[in-house]
């Protein structure tokens, strides 16, 4: 049922979709896929997609990557919002669990999978992962799958605009979080962009003024020094959603600073 879909969610996609070509792929959280306006790029000329999910970590963005070279996709440029989630290397299973109606379908999938605590119960016991993840594979998903309705996460080449306006109530505290010296995934990334000749453009995206913690980027920074500080191009409140996030301006805003620094011709 999902091998036949592709047209319901970027998962979907990944998997039921080879060979294409793009300019510029956009990968991470929901700070990639608020903050990054495909249609941007594309009016440059760039062909591109944004693959950013809400809630991922860069677990599964790992995979969505290894995913699209193994469906033999070409890809010049990869553009990963590396920020917050370079704090951590778990798993976010409300994402996870939408790679494993895939499991038996896709080595990568089984291979990435693997190490997780739950592998053999997923992989081995018919039909468990589709009752543990019921609200998120089971047979509601598997019905719309089967009826080929849309959502609207392939929708606008993939961003997701926000098109709220916070105030000065915003706020996000990153003063527990910091930065893993080694992320797991954050080097399968790049590794994965060098081996195959892809240009890895990691970047820090803006946050309000009135987040807590801000030193946070400083020790990203010091840890990562190829990954590339924007965490305060965008300040005015007008251009936030919410502290983390910013609206439809504040990306078109964000988008056009990415165009001019790294693909102007």
């Amino acid at each position: 049922m999902y091998m036949q879909c592709k047209n319901r969610g970027k998962i979907d996609q990944i998997y039921n979709v080879r060979e294409r070509k793009y300019d510029v792929v956009i990968l991470g959280s929901s700070r990639a896929n608020n903050h990054f306006v495909a249609q941007m790029f594309i009016d440059k000329g760039l062909m591109t997609f944004n693959y950013g999910m809400s809630g991922s970590s860069l677990f599964e963005t790992s995979l969505v990557l290894k995913l699209m070279i193994e469906r033999k996709c070409i890809i010049k440029n990869v553009i990963l919002d590396a920020d917050l989630n370079l704090a951590g290397d778990n798993q976010s299973e409300g994402i996870s669990s939408r790679f494993l109606p895939y499991i038996h379908n896709s080595k990568i999938t089984k291979e990435h999978f693997i190490s997780t605590n739950n592998f053999n119960n997923l992989y081995y016991i018919p039909f468990y992962r589709y009752i543990k993840y019921e609200n998120r594979i089971g047979f509601r998903e598997m019905f719309f799958n089967a009826i080929h309705k849309k959502t609207i996460h392939i929708s606008n080449h993939g961003y997701m605009a926000l098109e709220h306006v916070g105030d000065q109530k915003m706020t996000f505290n990153m003063s527990k979080i910091s930065p893993l010296p080694h992320n797991k995934y954050y080097e399968e990334i790049r590794k994965l962009c060098k081996e195959n000749n892809i240009n890895f453009i990691p970047v820090m995206s803006p946050m309000c003024k009135y987040a807590v913690g801000m030193d946070y980027f400083k020790k990203v920074k010091k840890m990562y020094p190829e990954i590339y500080n924007y965490e305060n191009v965008v300040a005015e409140d007008k251009y936030f959603a919410t502290c983390g996030h910013m609206n439809d301006n504040g990306a078109k805003k964000f988008t056009s600073i990415i165009l001019k620094n790294f693909f102007h011709k």
